[in-house]
């Protein structure tokens, strides 16, 4: 069973660094927009054919006009998916935001749903921690409408099964954070702001056997005390680019609304080691939106930190960390 400890009695957590991510550069920055990849190097040239000469009858012939490049449209786009990053130390597996590349379509909210019942990628369970959903593999999405802000999602029923090894809180911790993971994903979108469910086509108004109730609509301030960590990242995304200057955005929920963010080359050097303060603090959820500036040689995988200072002990605790790629200032 997990369990939120109190601020002040928080253990302090440490991570391996991130910088053991992959190898390739993202082709998208902390907002999700596509960057230009690094660019190779140079291609060969080709080999150039003689020149021809003309016999002096032979009629020149006219010059081909050079085509345009028209450039092409794209064909792909970034949605977030919203899984759970885990706690060695017996704490919460709190939610987590990834990246998705998927083909383009108007339909964003149905791409977004799709890529969280997809799961998380095979470099993002393997990672220590590792990320995880509690989505059942073989839930199927049957439709999402989107009216008035309310997005009306209707799964199949395998969304209510446990896994046979559930061991979270008897099986309520699971069943709440799968819900917990599709708010988080549909609400990523300033047209939707609160959430109802379907199962098979018929409304949900009790969901499954633990009688988890959801006889009205839900929103992510339904789920962020249980599912949040105090300090939570939403921008940059897990394994995203944090381009410099660039903008880290989220919620924190700690005392008198402050705590520190820095940021970490792939040697584990601190290029960046600030204060933060959260529009609220103490009890609440507040919003922050910082701008970190750095400089580094060259493209490189980096670590994003946030943590608290222990009124007690002067150390950090509810240290919160994953990796991002950092790049060259242009």
């Amino acid at each position: 069973m997990f369990r939120r400890l109190p601020v002040a009695s928080l253990l302090i957590l440490v991570f391996v660094a991130a910088c053991s991510g992959p190898a390739a550069s993202p082709s998208t920055s902390a907002s999700g927009t596509p960057v230009a990849s690094i660019p190779g190097p140079t291609a060969s040239p080709s080999i150039v054919p003689p020149t021809v000469v003309p016999t002096p009858s032979a009629t020149p012939a006219p010059a081909t006009p050079s085509p345009t490049v028209t450039p092409s449209a794209p064909t792909t786009m970034i949605v977030r998916a919203y899984f759970l990053l885990h706690d060695p130390y017996g704490e919460d597996p709190a939610l987590v935001p990834v990246l998705r590349t998927v083909p383009i379509s108007a339909d964003t909210a149905t791409a977004a749903m799709k890529a969280l019942l997809a799961g998380p990628s095979a470099k993002e369970l393997a990672a220590l921690p590792f990320i995880k959903s509690f989505v059942p593999v073989g839930t199927e999405l049957l439709g999402v409408e989107i009216a008035k802000g309310l997005a009306t999602v209707d799964l199949t029923a395998e969304f209510t099964s446990l896994s046979p090894d559930a061991v979270w809180d008897e099986g309520s911790f699971e069943l709440r954070a799968r819900l917990a993971q599709v708010v988080f994903t549909l609400t990523q979108f300033t047209t939707v702001d609160r959430v109802s469910f379907k199962l098979d086509g018929k409304p949900v108004t009790v969901f499954s056997s633990e009688k988890i109730a959801l006889d009205k609509p839900v929103t992510r301030a339904t789920y962020a005390d249980r599912f949040l960590p105090l300090i939570f990242v939403d921008r940059p995304a897990w394994g995203a680019a944090l381009l410099t200057p660039g903008r880290v955005t989220g919620l924190a929920n700690v005392p008198e609304a402050q705590f520190r963010m820095a940021l970490l080359d792939r040697d584990g050097k601190v290029l960046v080691d600030v204060p933060v303060s959260a529009a609220c603090g103490s009890g609440c959820w507040g919003k922050f939106d910082v701008t970190l500036t750095y400089e580094v040689p060259s493209a490189q995988w980096g670590t994003l930190r946030v943590w608290i200072i222990s009124e007690f002990s002067g150390r950090p605790a509810a240290v919160r960390e994953y990796p991002v790629y950092l790049r060259p200032a242009p």
